[in-house]
């Protein structure tokens, strides 16, 4: 049977609204959360190998293809994103789970792990920096807080009328394609599935990015990414120090979260801290080093 046959749909609701995922395999639950512009496929590889010992449970975050959309950016603050995880968890019959994310996936599991340890197994993070690691970088690092300017651009009321605009001037898009020329003009679905190398996977990508909401992925960066304003003059509190094994796997050549934040991550960590650099990937590490992911994660996994 191929991967799609194999794979079993679902959805789980947290406060009325549905988040819909995709589940393959048996055994211990391993959540796979997503990020910034993404949905549940991007998991595929590590789902087919992943899956042989652990129940890999994919899911769309809200506002993204077949999970619910609600309108205003309240309903996208990270408290309403761990709840989401913490509902797919309850429904799947566990006390805890090991957590998986990317980018604002990523970000969403740092925070599990932060304000919700009971529900966090292990955790393990794809190029994304530990919340405190970032605001370091973008107060003190100059090239951090230029790579940022897409995410504070993102908060822009208006930032999806500009969106072609602002992936091109922040040069978001280098990496993995040779735009040609300008992308004004460009369909959001294209526009936000261009960095997809995969032919036939773009396609399908283009399909769920027709069934999301742009609105709302903006939303992640104007509810929870930090404002430029809030950088500066400001003692920042401590955050609780994870309290689970972590593994961070980070591709070296990402534009938006430079390696820079990795430093000092162990300082935000209780137990061991695994870090894993892959020098030719970019920021969809899940992807552009499948099988090199796929493989230090089920090994830090049989430890």
């Amino acid at each position: 049977m191929s991967f799609d046959e194999r794979v079993t749909h679902g959805y789980v609701e947290n406060g009325g609204v549905k988040i819909h995922y995709a589940s393959l395999g048996t055994g211990p639950v391993l959540v796979m959360i997503h990020g910034f512009p993404d949905y549940w496929y991007t998991w595929r590889h590590q789902m087919e190998v992943l899956s042989e010992n652990y129940q890999c449970v994919a899911i769309d975050n809200r506002g993204y293809n077949l999970s619910d959309k609600p309108k205003g950016v309240d309903h996208y603050a990270m408290s309403l994103l761990i709840g989401d995880v913490a509902a797919v968890i309850k429904h799947f019959g566990r006390e805890k789970a090991v957590i998986v994310g990317h980018d604002w996936g990523g970000a969403i599991s740092w925070a599990l792990a932060i304000m919700r340890p009971d529900l966090v197994e292990r955790l393990i993070i794809l190029n994304v920096a530990h919340p405190s690691a970032l605001r370091r970088e973008m107060i003190n690092n100059p090239g951090q807080r230029q790579s940022s300017q897409y995410a504070l651009d993102f908060q822009e009321t208006d930032a999806h009328q500009k969106l072609a605009k602002i992936f091109q001037d922040n040069n978001l898009l280098a990496e993995y394609q040779d735009r040609g020329g300008s992308l004004a003009g460009m369909k959001d679905a294209e526009l936000l599935s261009l960095w997809v190398k995969d032919p036939e996977a773009r396609k399908r990508y283009i399909e769920a990015f027709e069934q999301s909401d742009v609105e709302a992925m903006l939303n992640y960066y104007k509810r929870n990414y930090p404002k430029k304003d809030s950088l500066a003059g400001r003692e920042v509190r401590p955050l609780p120090k994870i309290k689970v094994p972590v593994l961070i796997i980070f591709g070296l050549k990402d534009r938006a979260i430079l390696p820079s934040t990795l430093n000092h991550t162990w300082e935000y960590c209780e137990q061991d801290m695994t870090l894993v650099t892959i020098p030719d990937s970019g920021h969809f590490v899940q992807q552009d080093a499948a099988d090199l992911v796929t493989r230090t994660i089920k090994m830090w996994l049989g430890r």
